[in-house]
């Protein structure tokens, strides 16, 4: 007899915990994206994990009604490979910020990416340390005037996209906070990955960054200075969509359409062209004067999943050796008495 998965809502994602996060903080959006979106991945509730390490962002796990770990600054990528290893029928995600992931544990979260664990990471990017009052971060812009840089950071900030495709990542995404039907949507295209699967998105920090986004997301200027990606689509954007992108030479360039350039002139997205240069050449729009920012799923290929080769590599010992007794393997090899 097969077992009928319940049913579930919103609500069954939610917990009686207060949310203490700033009122207009970005981080309820993605919190509400989140519990909208686990309903309709017909995964069992009690399936779910959610990992966090030290931040605002980082208390993502007390308000899901799920399995939880809060572990320590920048390991969050380490305990969730661990338990993915040991559990790979769990749905691991991780909750992370700019700091938590790209500062003290930028080590884990690379090594995270190049092993293709099959992980979720949602790293929200609000450009400040806010848990710790408003020092610059690994992504804060240059000149940025915060309590740790009172005459302007001279630090040049990670590119978030360009980090991870560099990593060998092969799933990177981007979304933004308040753009909920796009975040959703990538949010789903994430939980359909295997391996790891790695999600930016663009959060505001309305007590001490406020409005680090809004030259993307006011509503005035958002289909200018933004573009979606859309595997198969070509790369057009504009309030007119009157804009496109086609390759020149080794480079991108931004080319209006009408006066003999058409949509046929341009770039074909393809978020699983195994070349990761062609994404990286997508990422790398970000502050360039007249490129948008590209928002969406920059790439998405299949690769070897690290927990699948674990268990295969086990497989093998075990059939080889045999199950193996922990006493054993503890007074096995080079031993000694403390007396």
């Amino acid at each position: 007899m097969t077992a009928t998965l319940p049913v579930y809502s919103k609500k069954d994602f939610q917990t009686d915990q207060e949310v203490r996060w700033c009122p207009g903080c970005g981080d309820y959006a993605i919190l509400s994206a989140v519990q909208s979106v686990f309903p309709e991945l017909g995964i069992p509730r009690e399936k779910f994990v959610v990992v966090s390490g030290i931040g605002c962002s980082s208390r993502f796990p007390y308000y899901m009604n799920t399995f939880g770990f809060h572990t320590i600054h920048g390991r969050a990528p380490a305990v969730a490979t661990g338990l993915k290893v040991a559990r790979p029928d769990l749905e691991v995600w991780i909750a992370t910020g700019d700091g938590d992931a790209l500062s003290i544990g930028g080590n884990h979260t690379i090594h995270m990416l190049r092993r293709n664990v099959g992980l979720k990471v949602l790293l929200f990017n609000n450009r400040i340390y806010g848990l710790t009052k408003g020092q610059y971060s690994p992504t804060s812009e240059m000149g940025k005037r915060a309590k740790s840089t009172p005459y302007g950071s001279v630090d040049r900030p990670f590119n978030v996209l360009s980090l991870a495709l560099g990593a060998e990542a092969t799933f990177v995404a981007r979304s933004v906070d308040v753009f909920q039907p796009h975040l959703k949507a990538t949010l789903k295209h994430a939980a359909a990955h295997r391996g790891t699967a790695f999600v930016e998105i663009l959060q505001n920090c309305n007590i001490f960054n406020d409005r680090a986004w809004e030259h993307l997301t006011e509503k005035e200027v958002r289909d200018d200075q933004t573009i979606g990606l859309e595997h198969g689509q070509p790369l057009v954007f504009g309030k007119n969509r009157d804009k496109g992108i086609r390759m020149n030479g080794l480079d991108l360039e931004v080319v209006p359409l009408g006066n003999g350039i058409s949509e046929k002139d341009l770039i074909v997205h393809d978020a699983g062209h195994p070349n990761p240069a062609y994404a990286f050449l997508l990422s790398r729009m970000d502050g360039r004067p007249g490129f948008p920012t590209p928002l969406g799923v920059l790439r998405a290929v299949d690769a070897p999943v690290y927990e699948d080769g674990m268990s295969e590599q086990l497989r093998q010992i075990i059939a080889k050796k045999g199950p193996g007794q922990l006493d054993q393997l503890l007074h096995a090899g080079d031993t000694w008495e403390v007396r």
